[in-house]
């Protein structure tokens, strides 16, 4: 009984032929030159993939200047009067939607604080009840580009509340309180007071009479006596005593 043979996986093939001078090449060498060389074709493929966005970037920026133009034509009477405004509309329509396929979508940004990096303020408006900052009306729409902006939008906000000015009616109340108050008249000597009796009012007419210069009348010195709001001070009234008593005994 002999032995079977014995079955190897070179059985039937031609065995590989080694080429010469393999035995001297440095495989270290070899695969550091080989990672290099990938990191070449890399490097080569980011900068391409970068080109072509910067690329994709440009012809999208373009397509949204094209949707701004048919926006405005869209809006011209003469074209609406020649029919041309549906189509029009429908070719925007179709525009915006190769757009969104391109993950491009439009800003919605009525309503909120505006954002510098989302928008540019080319103008304020007064808007009562309204915070400062916020957006109330869109000039040019902006768009995104995936997570990126495609192109920022130009926005009017709303105008800072200005101080409100007084009440009229306030603003005359505080001016009628710090009228200062009239100087109170000068006293005159011998000007009779409301405690003084009959007597003492006689005689101050008298003195003042006898005071007055000449040419004037008697209704003129009773006048100027009653004209006073004020009582006259005790000396005062000592002073007009004793002119009055001067003028008795001259007579």
């Amino acid at each position: 009984m002999t032995d079977a043979p014995t079955v190897t996986p070179l059985d039937g093939h031609r065995p590989l032929e080694i080429p010469p001078g393999v035995e001297e090449v440095d495989l270290e060498r070899k695969f550091v030159q080989l990672l290099f060389r990938a990191s070449l074709l890399g490097s080569k493929l980011t900068e391409q993939r970068q080109a072509a966005r910067a690329e994709q970037r440009e012809l999208l920026g373009v397509l949204v200047d094209v949707d701004d133009a048919l926006a405005a034509l869209g809006l011209d009477r003469e074209l609406v009067a020649m029919g041309r405004g549906e189509g029009i509309e429908a070719t925007r329509r179709r525009l915006l939607g190769r757009l969104a396929k391109a993950k491009v979508r439009p800003m919605r940004l009525e309503g909120m604080t505006a954002d510098p990096d989302l928008a540019e303020i080319v103008g304020v408006e007064a808007r009562p009840g309204v915070a400062p900052e916020t957006v109330v009306r869109t000039v040019l729409t902006g768009f995104f580009w995936e997570d990126e902006v495609l192109r920022r939008a130009q926005v009017v906000v709303a105008a800072p509340e200005s101080e409100q000015d007084p009440e009229p009616e306030a603003e005359a109340a505080v001016t009628a309180g710090t009228v200062a108050d009239p100087e109170p008249e000068a006293e005159t000597a011998g000007a009779p007071s409301a405690g003084m009796t009959s007597a003492e009012v006689e005689e101050a007419l008298q003195g003042a009479e006898s005071e007055k210069p000449e040419g004037a009348g008697e209704a003129e010195a009773v006048v100027s006596v009653r004209a006073q709001p004020k009582a006259a001070p005790p000396r005062a009234r000592r002073k007009a005593a004793v002119s009055g008593k001067r003028a008795k005994r001259k007579k």
